[in-house]
This record gives C-alpha cells, sequence and structure tokens, in this order.
C-alpha cells in the first residue's frame, strides 16, 4: 500500500510562503495497492495537480474510486478541477457518505451549477457510479476498505484501509473532545485505530486555541497523540493543517508532540504531513 499526499491543509488553501515545506493545498490522498487502481480520499485543492498527473502517465489508469468524507466546500473544491473526469472511457466510482439525504452526486454537481461555476458537471464525460446512504464496506482489488463515523458538524466517514496484513487509518474533520451527532466516543476511536500501522488524525488546534473553537469539529495536536498512544499504532501524521499555521509552527508541534511520546516512553513514530509525502506500508 502506497499513500501519496496530495493536500493536507484545513479549511482553505494556503499560498502562502511560510506554508511552503506542508502545503497549501486542502484535502487529497492518493493511495495505491497492488491492483494499482487508485483510491483517492476526498477532492479539495490538491486533487487538481493528481489529475493532471494522471492523463500525464502512458499508463493511467482508466478506473478510479474517489471516497468522500463528507460535503464541506475545502473537501469538494478542487473536483470542477480534476481533468480526468472530463475524459471518455474513465470509470469514476464514487464512495462515501450522505447527510441530509442528498447524494455524493448531489454534493459534487451542485458546485458547478450557475453561477458558482461555468462549466455543468455534465460536461464530464467519465462514467459515474455513485453510492446513497450509509456508507458500507467496499474493496478495491485485495484491499478492504471500513467507513469509521466522524465526529463533526453535518456528520462524515473517515476510513480504515487494510491490505496485505497492513492498516492505515485516516480520520481528518474528527473532533476528539466533542462527541458530534453520529460520531464515536474516544474510546471508540480508540478501538477503531488499535495497533494500524499508520494513523493520520486532525490535528488543526493548539490546546490554547481549542478553548474558542471547541464544538467547530476539530482535535488538537495533544488529543490525536494521546488517541494514537492509547490505540498503541505504529506511526501518527497530524493532519489538516491550520491555514494560519506556519511550517516552523508545525514543526513545534511536532517537537512537542515527541516529547510527550518519549516521556511515556513509547515507540510511536509522530510527523506531520506534508504534500507530496509517499509512504509506503
Amino acid at each position: 500500500m502506497t499513500i501519496k499526499i496530495w493536500g493536507s491543509r484545513g479549511s482553505l488553501p494556503t499560498p502562502e510562503p511560510y506554508a511552503v515545506r506542508y502545503g497549501g493545498n486542502t484535502t487529497c490522498i492518493e493511495i495505491r495497492f497492488s491492483c494499482d487502481i487508485p483510491l483517492i480520499i476526498d477532492a479539495g485543492s490538491g486533487i487538481r495537480k493528481l489529475g493532471n498527473l494522471l492523463l500525464k502517465d502512458r499508463t493511467r489508469p482508466k478506473e478510479l474510486y474517489l471516497y468522500l468524507t463528507h460535503a464541506h466546500w475545502d473537501h469538494l473544491m478542487g473536483f470542477p478541477f480534476f481533468t480526468p473526469a472530463y475524459m471518455k472511457g474513465t470509470q469514476v466510482h464514487v464512495r462515501g457518505g450522505v447527510m441530509a439525504k442528498r447524494s455524493l452526486e448531489k454534493f459534487l454537481s451542485k458546485q458547478m451549477e450557475a453561477p458558482y461555476f461555468p462549466v455543468d458537471f455534465k460536461a464530464m464525460k467519465a462514467k459515474f457510479d455513485f453510492t446513497r446512504g450509509k456508507p458500507e464496506g467496499f474493496e478495491v482489488g485485495e484491499a478492504r476498505i471500513t467507513p469509521i463515523p466522524l465526529s463533526h458538524p453535518n456528520g462524515g466517514w473517515g476510513c480504515k484501509i487494510e491490505e496485505a496484513g497492513k492498516t492505515f487509518v485516516f480520520l481528518t474533520d474528527n473532533e476528539l473532545g466533542h462527541t458530534h451527532e453520529g460520531g464515536l466516543t474516544t474510546s471508540g476511536y480508540v478501538e477503531a485505530c488499535a495497533y494500524a500501522d499508520l494513523v493520520i488524525h486532525d490535528a488543526q488546534y493548539t490546546e490554547e486555541e481549542y478553548k474558542k473553537k471547541e464544538t467547530w469539529g476539530h482535535s488538537t495536536y495533544t488529543q490525536a497523540t494521546m488517541l494514537a498512544l492509547s490505540a498503541k499504532v505504529k506511526q501518527l501524521g497530524f493532519f489538516h493543517h491550520d491555514p494560519e499555521r506556519s511550517d516552523d509552527s508545525i514543526d513545534a508541534l511536532v517537537a512537542r508532540a515527541r516529547h510527550k511520546i518519549e516521556t511515556e516512553n513509547r515507540d510511536l513514530a509522530c510527523f506531520a504531513v506534508e504534500e507530496g509525502q509517499v509512504i509506503t506500508l
């Protein structure tokens, strides 16, 4: 299982000098399995560069999966610029949850309606298939993807991905300090992450920032660290970086988290997820 990061920023794109190393594009992750069919998680602004690269690849896949964690703007905004969706012969399987009884198709197409965007969803010539209602587990080749409910305003779905004895858990936009409707308790997330090889988790806030932003749907880096320690995972990646957070500030959060891990005398690799990063499990 190979995981490539195309966007790790939270809330909105951040094309700022202070965000060069960790990147300014919003959520998009590409996962490749032994079958080489891509699973793309979220269509934030990072999906634009991914789509352009896929078109340049002579062996570009004709089939792909797009898993949407939820319908907030920063996780959908790149979709109208995903060029493979405009190409005939491309099969796009869209998976994920639904909020307010609206389908995944409406999530993607609504933002392309006038006056929001000049090109209609019908201009996309790829063949789409959508799921509706509560998401169920599915397979991509030999990999198994199991949805995990997020604790986030309006709901959402993270996921556990398993292939060849390796486990990756992705939980962006997940508030560990407050249980939103449909979300799990902290102990539920510990169980979902237990012994995973890699957990990438929302770590948007510091403890001081969280005092003013509790219930906004995001966790602190300390909460994410304690989750990983409790779940005994092997690697923890901080994700959904605050748009005001500089590269140096992110480094400082990682340093503090590593110090906490050392004081606990635990073997947990901790890092901040950066755009362009490739992780192989």
